[in-house]
């Protein structure tokens, strides 16, 4: 049965970009099955609202590429080890989802019909539409993209309102604020201003798609008390939206 819907949000379908290192251990690698169930509560109190999730998961707390490659591995393998990656995470955060009573559903870009579902748009819409949370796993698919550009394609694609970046920061600062103590956050900026002050939002094949599409994003600190959820319903004093 699809979720009822709730009054004063702001957004109705929203793409949650999440690291892998959200899924990782305090101190080192790997997916500890207690950080898996913190978000997966997280987004349980977002989907009763009756808001339309998908989540695109990052692998880094699994396999980083850029450290095969600079062992002489192939791009294109260190790639694939990482979007293979993703799908473990992917499936690490269904199971903490479906034991709270979220329905969801796992799919990826590349072809694992014994364990996800292969990604089709029109699918991934109609299980949203259901109520059902859909977790994107396997990036684009394609070496040499990230999951961000993973996240901005899937937005696209099926129609979201808002990308939000899922962060340990509570937004965009003008410098890195654990060094800068005169860093300032941004409330909102504009795309152009993003690109023109070299603040690092997302890879900036990501980054562009979103600009020419006018897909805003958010960049908020997901584990901060209350803040997805005053995010969706509209809250600017959360976070930061680009647009």
């Amino acid at each position: 049965m699809t979720q009822p819907a709730v009054q004063h949000k702001a957004y109705h379908r929203i793409v949650l970009k999440l690291s892998g290192e959200a899924l990782a251990p305090q101190r080192g690698y790997g997916i500890d099955p207690e950080e898996a169930e913190r978000i997966a509560l997280r987004i349980r109190e977002l989907h009763d609202t009756g808001v339309q999730i998908a989540i695109v998961i990052g692998g880094g707390n699994l396999w980083r590429g850029k450290d095969g490659v600079q062992r002489g591995m192939a791009q294109s393998t260190a790639d694939h080890i990482g979007m293979i990656g993703t799908v473990m995470n992917g499936l690490a955060l269904q199971d903490a989802l479906e034991r709270m009573g979220v329905r969801t559903r796992v799919q990826t870009a590349i072809a694992m019909n014994a364990i996800a579902e292969p990604y089709i748009r029109l699918r991934a819409v109609r299980h949203m539409e259901k109520g059902r949370v859909v977790i994107i796993a396997g990036g684009t698919g394609n070496p040499y993209f990230t999951t961000d550009s993973a996240a901005a394609l899937r937005a696209m694609e099926m129609e979201a309102d808002i990308i939000i970046k899922a962060t340990k920061v509570d937004g965009v600062y003008s410098a890195d604020p654990k060094k800068d103590p005169t860093a300032t956050r941004y409330s909102s900026i504009s795309y152009a201003e993003v690109i023109a002050k070299r603040l690092n939002v997302m890879d900036m094949t990501a980054f562009t798609m979103c600009q020419e599409n006018h897909m805003p994003i958010m960049v908020l600190d997901f584990w901060a008390e209350g803040a997805l959820m005053r995010a969706v319903q509209g809250d600017e004093s959360v976070g930061t939206i680009i647009r």
